[in-house]
């Protein structure tokens, strides 16, 4: 990914592609709240996403940006610090930021780049259990077994998710406003 302006674009669109993944698989859960059969037997199970973040390589986003001027004192270089761009004005190395985007030894060398879907999984929860002896699918003891879909949850997800969507929706607008107002003043 590259870096500046257009990484801001890349990272709000990935969030929103997510959250629209989210979206579709609340909307199939929901249309299936009642579905008691599916080509694999047995009821309808609950479809979730699991998010990662989308890492882009610390060390060449330092190559690109040319953030890396000069060597890493030792005592810096040891802690796995880089070298800050303001490093002659602000007056030495700076420490990595710690968590899962870090560089260094605390962090996984990569720097934030988005989200992405990393798997749609089964909810693994028991399905509910209904007593229907009249229902094609009911079992020996009467009971029907129905999809692990709870309709209250989906929609408190529905709302999580949508709000989720417009979050990055307005982190897209914002960006877009701001490099049409520098390109204003480039123009002026």
């Amino acid at each position: 990914m590259a870096g500046g302006m257009f990484s801001t674009f890349d990272i709000a669109a990935s969030g929103m592609t997510a959250q629209r993944l989210r979206l579709d698989l609340i909307a199939s859960n929901l249309a299936n709240v009642d579905s008691t059969r599916t080509p694999q037997g047995g009821p309808y199970r609950r479809l979730v996403p699991v998010f990662e973040e989308r890492a882009t390589p610390f060390a060449r986003i330092l190559r690109e940006r040319g953030a890396v001027p000069g060597p890493v004192p030792a005592a810096g270089a040891a802690a796995g610090w880089a070298r800050s761009p303001l490093a002659g004005v602000a007056g030495g190395p700076v420490p990595p930021v710690a968590g899962p985007g870090a560089a260094g030894p605390g962090g996984t060398g990569a720097a934030p780049g988005g989200v992405q879907v990393a798997a749609v999984v089964g909810d693994p929860s028991p399905p509910r259990l209904v007593y229907d002896p009249a229902h094609p699918d009911a079992g020996p003891d009467g009971y029907v077994a129905y999809p692990n879909v709870d309709p209250l949850a989906e929609m408190v997800n529905l709302l999580a998710a949508t709000r989720a969507y417009e979050a990055n929706v307005a982190v897209f607008a914002a960006a877009r406003t701001l490099a049409l107002r520098a390109l204003d003043i480039g123009r002026g």
